[in-house]
C-alpha cells in the first residue's frame, strides 16, 4: 500500500507515533502547491492521499492516480477537493471531524478573555513604562468586566462551539446559541445554554462568537445589518473563517462604538498581506482589534489526534469497510 501526503514536509512521521500499519505503508511526501503533473509522477499508483486542510486535489489529479482508494484530509476542511470527482471514481473522501475542537475552543475563550481584560493595550503600557497609569485609569473607569458578567452568543452549534459551550459552563456564564436546527433539551442542558433566533440572539448578548462553515448565505453574514442589532459597546471573536465577515463593516461597527473590540483568528484573504485593510486603520482602530495568525486549531494534540482517525479509516479502507467522516 502506498499513501502520498500533500502538505507540511514531516507531518505524517511527527504526528502518526508507532504502529504496525504505518510501517507497512510506503509514505510519499510532497508540498502543496506542485502541479497535477508533478504529484502523478511520483505517486500515480498511490492508494490513498492525505492532504492538507488547505490544499488542492483536483478532479485530474484524482483521475491521474489508478489506485486511488481514500482523499483524507489531515485537518478538519477539504474547500478545495474535487469532490464530483471523487465521487465519480468511488473514492472516499473523509475529513478528521472534532479533531481541533477543543483546541480552537481554547482559542476563543482565550480571545474573549484578552479582549475583556484589554490584554494588547495593557501589554503595550507595560512595556512603555506606564503600568500604573494604566492601572488607575482602568481602576478610574471602571469598566473591567469579568467573563460572567457577559452574555455570550454563539452563532453556530458545530463541534467547536459546544467545547466553547462548555468552557464557558465553568465560568458560570449565561450562554446563548443560534443554529439552522434547535438542538434537544438534553443537549442543551448538559452544554448550559439556550437556543435564540439570531435576531434575538444579536440584541440579547453582548459577546458574540462565530462558528459556521463559510457557505453562499453565511459569506459575509457579520455586516452592516449584523452591527445595527446589536449593543452598544459588544465583542466580537471570529476563530472560524474571516470570509464570514466584511472587513469594512467591521471597522465601521468599531468606528461606532457598536463593537468595543473584535479578537480575530481568521481574516479574509490568507495569507494576510501588510496591504489588508484591517491592518490598515488609524490607530484608534487598530488598539481595538486582536490578531492572531489562524493557529486556534493547530496544536500538537490536535494533529495527533487527526492522524488517529487517519490511520483508523486508512485500516477500515484495506480491509473493505467504510470509513468515518465521509464528506461526498
Amino acid at each position: 500500500m502506498k499513501l502520498l501526503h500533500i502538505g507540511k514536509l514531516g507531518n505524517v512521521k511527527r504526528f502518526s507515533g508507532k504502529s504496525e500499519l504505518m510501517e507497512s505503508v510506503e509514505i510519499i511526501e510532497m508540498p502543496a502547491g506542485l502541479s497535477e503533473d508533478e504529484y502523478v509522477a511520483v505517486g500515480k499508483d498511490a492508494d490513498f492521499i492525505v492532504a492538507d486542510a488547505m490544499a488542492k486535489v483536483s478532479g485530474k489529479l484524482i483521475k491521474g492516480m489508478l489506485n486511488l482508494k481514500m482523499i483524507h484530509s489531515e485537518g478538519v476542511g477539504y474547500n478545495f477537493f474535487d469532490l464530483e470527482a471523487a465521487r465519480e471514481k468511488q473514492i472516499y473522501v473523509c475529513n478528521c471531524k472534532g479533531m481541533n475542537a477543543m483546541a480552537v475552543a481554547e482559542q476563543t475563550i482565550l480571545l474573549m478573555l484578552s479582549m475583556l481584560r484589554n490584554v494588547r493595550n495593557c501589554d503595550q503600557a507595560v512595556r512603555n513604562g506606564h503600568q500604573i497609569e494604566k492601572k488607575e485609569e482602568y481602576m478610574k473607569k471602571g469598566n473591567l468586566m469579568e467573563l460572567s458578567d457577559c452574555k455570550v452568543g454563539l452563532i453556530g452549534f458545530g463541534d467547536i462551539a459546544k467545547c466553547t459551550a462548555m468552557i464557558l459552563k465553568s465560568f458560570n456564564v449565561e450562554t446563548y446559541y443560534y443554529s439552522r436546527t434547535q438542538s434537544d433539551k438534553d443537549v442543551e442542558e448538559k452544554y448550559n445554554v439556550k437556543y435564540l433566533e439570531l435576531d434575538e440572539l444579536l440584541k440579547n448578548c453582548n459577546v458574540f462568537s462565530i462558528h459556521l462553515p463559510v457557505t453562499n448565505t453565511t459569506y459575509e453574514m457579520v455586516n452592516d445589518e449584523f452591527f445595527s442589532k446589536i449593543p452598544e459597546g459588544s465583542y466580537l471573536v471570529n476563530t472560524a473563517r474571516g470570509e464570514l465577515v466584511d472587513s469594512m463593516s467591521l471597522v465601521r461597527a468599531l468606528e461606532s462604538g457598536k463593537l468595543e473590540m473584535a479578537a480575530l483568528d481568521t481574516i479574509a484573504g490568507e495569507p494576510v498581506q501588510l496591504s489588508n485593510v484591517l491592518l490598515n486603520q488609524e490607530q484608534k482602530i487598530m488598539d481595538k482589534i486582536i490578531f492572531s495568525p489562524h493557529i486556534g486549531g493547530i496544536t500538537a494534540s490536535s494533529f495527533k489526534r487527526g492522524y488517529s482517525m487517519i490511520w483508523s479509516n486508512i485500516k477500515k479502507v484495506i480491509a473493505g469497510e467504510k470509513p468515518d467522516h465521509i464528506v461526498n
